[in-house]
């Protein structure tokens, strides 16, 4: 689960579940709770009507006592939430082949293929990565819970390339940390519509839930993170163009909604992108570099994904017509 990087927030560990407690700040007076909520924890996987229904069982209060979802904040009210971990579930090793770039005991790197979903989720509570690496390791590091066990970061599910995962919680905790200090190398290639006119360039633009449809995110400075990505062309294709793209820091759906920002969305994307668009089941965008210190010797470890047949094949139609 990721929560909002906010100074007026403090955690609170427990066997079960996870206290939080916020002081509001005068811009965020005003919001409704459920609302405030929702924007904090900023995860994908729990949704407005959850947090009412966690409010509604009781589990928030201001001040010490408890409220409605349509309650409206007010600056400097103490607000507490105590969020569930999710219900033991029993993730079912899968005997699914998958592309190991590298093990060792303490971490796996996997080039994951576009299509697959990195952890169980409503909807794919099978045929995941996970469901893969309990298959292959039948170890994994416990601290992302039941549900995400050795997950470190995640790709999108119709993104490929190189995915590590935690083999033990020294490796997960120290990924973790290299992670949220941005030295862990992850390098994108992505094929986006238009010619993108300059050669080099940073998109440092705060992302956060899209008002109108939770499930998406969108540049935004309300309840927003920072959110930095670096781009370099590589190939100009027609209407197309080809670029590399290294993240600085790694929100959810960060680069499809920057470059959407910046008016060239991701070929292919199903959500932020256009309708003509190229043929290729999701968006052209390939993890193909990452690097990070080993956990345990101290090694800095590098590692290199080719592009996808499927994305290859778009480019080279791309560049004969």
């Amino acid at each position: 689960m990721t929560f909002q990087n906010n100074p007026h927030e403090h955690v609170v560990e427990q066997d079960d579940e996870r206290q939080l407690e916020w002081t509001v700040a005068p811009e965020q007076a005003g919001q409704r709770i459920d609302k405030f909520i929702t924007d904090q924890l900023a995860d994908p996987a729990i949704s407005r009507t959850q947090v009412q229904d966690w409010i509604a069982s009781g589990a928030a209060s201001v001040g010490g006592r408890a409220v409605k979802a349509n309650y409206k904040l007010s600056a400097g009210d103490s607000l507490s939430v105590t969020v569930p971990e999710p219900e033991d579930a029993a993730i079912v090793p899968e005997d699914i082949p998958l592309d190991i770039v590298y093990e060792d005991s303490d971490v796996i790197v996997i080039n994951k293929p576009r299509g697959m979903v990195v952890h169980p989720a409503p909807g794919h509570s099978g045929g995941t990565v996970v469901n893969a690496l309990m298959h292959h390791c039948r170890d994994l590091s416990g601290i992302n819970g039941v549900l995400r066990p050795g997950i470190v970061h995640r790709i999108d599910k119709d993104t490929s390339g190189l995915l590590m995962a935690a083999k033990n919680d020294l490796a997960h905790l120290s990924l973790a940390e290299q992670l949220k200090a941005h030295s862990v190398t992850r390098k994108y290639v992505a094929l986006v519509h238009d010619n993108l006119h300059h050669d080099i360039g940073t998109i440092d633009a705060p992302i956060g839930r899209d008002e109108k449809d939770r499930k998406m995110f969108t540049v935004t400075t309300k309840g927003s993170k920072h959110a930095v990505t670096h781009f370099q062309v590589i190939e100009r294709i027609g209407d197309y163009t080809l670029v590399e793209l290294q993240l600085e820091t790694g929100r959810t759906h960060q680069i499809r909604v920057h470059l959407k920002y910046i008016g060239h969305p991701l070929a292919g994307d199903p959500v932020y992108g256009r309708n003509k668009t190229v043929a290729l089941g999701g968006q052209a965008l390939h993890a193909a570099a990452l690097g990070f210190t080993h956990p345990r010797t101290g090694e800095r470890l590098e590692f290199e994904a080719p592009i996808p047949d499927d994305m290859q094949h778009v480019l080279t139609s791309l560049r004969n017509r």
